[in-house]
């Protein structure tokens, strides 16, 4: 998601007043050194009391791994000064390894994205996973098989093609209005893939209802999407989910 500059802001000063405990101290080397060099496992569970600070470091790990920039400086510098300030040779180290490999962050707070998603029989892990990760994409968040339309629009390569035949059809864009699916801008979503497509709009219609009723949603197919965003993106790269409260969701 685009950050404005403010929220920034906001994330510059959050890291600058966040205090590295000697115990956080202790479980950021474990988690650095796990995050480099795992074997079995590729994922961490943050444990702790209710008020620790969970959330909270949720969020900063989810900065300082992106290594998000601002005005010409790296966020995750702020981070490693800290960790520089506890004389941690070895844990600065490992957190320098850590920013070579190219990530983005993906962050939600699970059972608020589970309380929007629409199109599921019910709000699974796997259902919201794909919600935030479609949304990641800039695919429709609220319809998965409208995603699943736009996907396939991209890999053709006539997506931005559509988004401007949509534009200069009914004067809104495709983002303000895909949700609408199954209101009055059906006709207009057949009528400008029609188009885009160089098709009938009645095979255009079926089409679209053909993504509605042979839509499902399974973990291979989730892990398979992964996949091809992974290899589109530079070698060694990393999408790490930041999920909070899967706890209580559970």
């Amino acid at each position: 998601q685009k950050l404005e500059i403010d929220d920034i802001e906001n994330l510059k000063q959050e890291l600058e007043e966040y205090v590295i405990t000697r115990e956080l101290e202790k479980h950021l080397g474990n988690f650095f050194d796990a995050y480099n060099d795992y074997q079995s496992a590729n994922g961490v569970w943050i444990s702790g009391f209710f008020g620790s600070g969970k959330s909270h470091l949720l969020k900063m790990l989810s900065i300082v791994l992106e290594n998000k920039s601002f005005n010409g400086s790296e966020l995750s510098e702020i981070f490693l000064d800290k960790l520089r300030e506890t004389g941690n040779e070895f844990l600065v180290a490992e957190m320098e390894r850590s920013l070579k490999i190219p990530s983005r962050s993906v962050l939600f707070n699970i059972d608020q994205k589970a309380d929007s998603t629409l199109q599921v029989s019910s709000n699974n892990i796997l259902a919201v996973f794909m919600k935030v990760f479609n949304e990641h994409c800039g695919y429709c968040s609220t319809l998965p098989f409208v995603a699943e339309f736009e996907r396939d629009m991209e890999t053709e390569g006539v997506l931005e093609k559509l988004k401007q035949s949509y534009f200069q059809h009914t004067g809104n864009t495709w983002e303000a209005e895909r949700h609408r699916f199954h209101t009055i801008r059906r006709n207009d979503f057949a009528s400008v893939s029609s188009e885009v497509k160089e098709i009938s709009e009645q095979d255009a219609t079926k089409l679209l209802d053909s993504y509605e009723s042979n839509f499902t949603l399974s973990i291979e197919d989730f892990a398979n999407k992964i996949r091809d965003y992974i290899n589109l993106q530079p070698p060694g790269f990393r999408l790490n989910f930041f999920v909070d409260e899967v706890g209580q969701f559970i």
